[in-house]
């Protein structure tokens, strides 16, 4: 074992075309550290729907740029194979460790293989990528990007021609072509012979944010906002410009890329902690919104104020379901039309807004690879911060939009002397108040994922803080509307949870759920405290049924 160990890491080594990696894996040769490099070389990183993601290094197990060429050499064969000869494919990068590298390795692959390449002018946000897929006509678009994770990974996103990410098949089917790679010494990587992109896209991607507003909308809310380290600065405050918002405070701490995030434990706005820096700056001047992009910017954190608390202002994130209500809210007091769309694990408000407007609305699997090819699609959202609030422009969640469409509400609220916490004191009257809540753990171990959706199948709770379940499904058999997929979701009275795993980190997931009827706004604060007893009592209980 431990011989064919070393022959695998020296074949490795020996087409790695990274001097840094190549050091890295000579030195744990050369020290034949077992341990490590049977981490390395215990699989490959499997391409599923969400591309590739892990963490940067040597070795097939982590992302590095043999992994990434490969990844490349099967998405070119794949296309080949579907028709595209020739066809664009179009590339984008964030600020992370190795980004521009993969970006580059992609286009020299995809350039050797017979297709054209494009590439992004500079690290810009995902959505910007989604956008340009369409806006040029290509067959498939790569973003490098691990968005949120923490700063060791980086990723590989993989969209298809209609400007949305692949869902089965196309992702076994690229897999297989990856599989299919002998070794890089097959794969052509020409060192020049494709386009780098000029400013154009970017400029074509800014006229198209203004459109998500209403023309002569008042436009007069002041934001803080923070790019989380990431690469939203540059085209948030252009788009706020073009609107003519009142331009952002920014957090300077975080306002530049830095692969590193010094700042933050994990760069993701949901995160504890993650938004003190941005709560400060609004402590300090005041703002009607704290707006947040991951560092990739296709998602959107929203914090308002909650009032005084000892130290002044105390500064409150929205979750996303309540962002995705309020988005929802304006829409359709804006006149849209077509279907409203959010995946099943966020919150069922959104059904009940668009039943009372007269609007078709569809339940998806989690991601936006799923909402977003809902037919007829105008309005999608996802409890993580994701929001498609210009379907035909991105098709895909998009941090810049939904931050202008959230700061117009607030300004359309503002006229009227109002704020968003107003208006979700409205829904809650109108619809029942829709709280929701997340047990999410973390674990280093995988195997304790799989074991508490064993023990749930195997003995599943029959009730959760004293309400009965009225009905338990199994995902993994699919539903009428729904294709298969690794979860398990409970309806009871008043309440709904889903268990899965998380698809892009190693996390087990609960989404909890509790509607309590309102009378009137007076209501409110008992209904509100009887929401967050029963959340935190269903938490209790499901964490002991899973066992975790």
């Amino acid at each position: 074992m431990h011989d064919d160990l070393i022959a695998r890491a020296q074949a490795w080594l020996a087409e790695d075309p990274d001097p840094e990696t190549r050091d890295e894996l000579a030195k744990l040769i050369d020290a034949a550290d077992v341990e490590e490099l049977a981490a390395r070389f215990s699989g490959t990183l499997q391409f599923g729907t969400a591309g590739l993601r892990g963490e940067l290094g040597a070795g097939p197990m982590r992302m590095n740029r043999t992994v990434v060429i490969r990844a490349a050499a099967g998405l070119a064969a794949y296309l080949k194979k579907q028709g595209h000869e020739g066809g664009l494919v179009v590339i984008g990068y964030d600020a992370r460790h190795k980004s521009e590298d993969f970006a580059r390795d992609t286009a020299a692959v995809m350039t050797g293989a017979g297709l054209r390449a494009a590439v992004l002018p500079r690290p810009l946000p995902t959505p910007v990528l989604a956008y340009a897929i369409r806006h040029l006509g290509a067959v498939a678009g790569v973003e490098v990007t691990a968005s949120h994770n923490p700063p060791r990974d980086n990723g590989y996103k993989v969209y298809l021609g209609d400007g949305s990410q692949i869902v089965p098949p196309a992702d076994i089917d690229i897999a297989q072509e990856i599989a299919a790679v002998p070794s890089l010494t097959v794969v052509p990587r020409p060192t020049e012979g494709w386009e780098t992109l000029d400013d154009s896209v970017l400029d074509a991607y800014l006229a198209r944010t203004d459109a998500v507003l209403s023309p002569g909308s008042p436009r007069t809310a002041r934001t803080v906002y923070t790019a989380m380290h990431g690469v939203g600065k540059d085209v948030l405050l252009a788009a706020f410009e073009r609107a003519g918002f009142p331009a952002p405070a920014l957090v300077a701490e975080q306002a530049e890329p830095d692969p590193d995030f010094p700042t933050v434990a994990f760069p993701n706005p949901e995160e504890p902690g993650a938004m003190d820096l941005a709560f400060a700056k609004g402590r300090e001047t005041a703002p009607d919104l704290v707006i947040a992009n991951d560092p990739d910017a296709d998602r959107c954190a929203v914090a308002v104020r909650a009032g005084d608390g000892d130290g002044g202002d105390e500064w409150r994130m929205l979750r996303g379901d309540e962002v995705g209500a309020l988005l929802a809210a304006h829409l359709v007091g804006r006149g849209a039309r077509g279907t409203f769309a959010e995946s099943i694990v966020s919150s069922s408000l959104l059904g009940r807004i668009a039943e009372k407007a007269g609007l078709p609305y569809e339940e998806t699997l989690t991601g936006f690879k799923w909402i977003a090819r809902v037919d007829g699609l105008r309005y999608g959202y996802e409890e993580a911060l994701g929001y498609c609030v210009d379907p035909e422009g991105v098709r895909d969640k998009d941090g810049i939009t939904a931050a202008l469409l959230i700061t117009e509400l607030a300004s359309v609220l503002k006229a009227e002397g109002r704020t968003l916490l107003d208006l979700l004191d409205d829904l809650a009257v109108t619809h029942g108040l829709h709280a929701t809540d997340q047990l999410s753990v973390r674990v280093q171990d995988l195997s304790v994922i799989a074991d508490a959706m064993r023990q749930l199948r195997e003995q599943p709770p029959t009730e959760l803080a004293g309400l009965a379940i009225t009905r338990a499904e199994d995902l993994t058999q699919g539903t009428e509307t729904l294709p298969p997929t690794d979860g398990l979701r409970y309806t009871l009275d008043g309440a709904r949870v889903i268990v899965r795993p998380s698809g892009t980190e190693p996390k087990l997931k609960c989404y909890l759920e509790v509607v309590v009827p309102v009378a009137t706004h007076a209501d409110l604060p008992a209904a509100r405290a009887e929401a967050a007893e029963r959340l935190a009592t269903i938490k209790r209980d499901l964490s002991a049924a899973a066992g975790i």
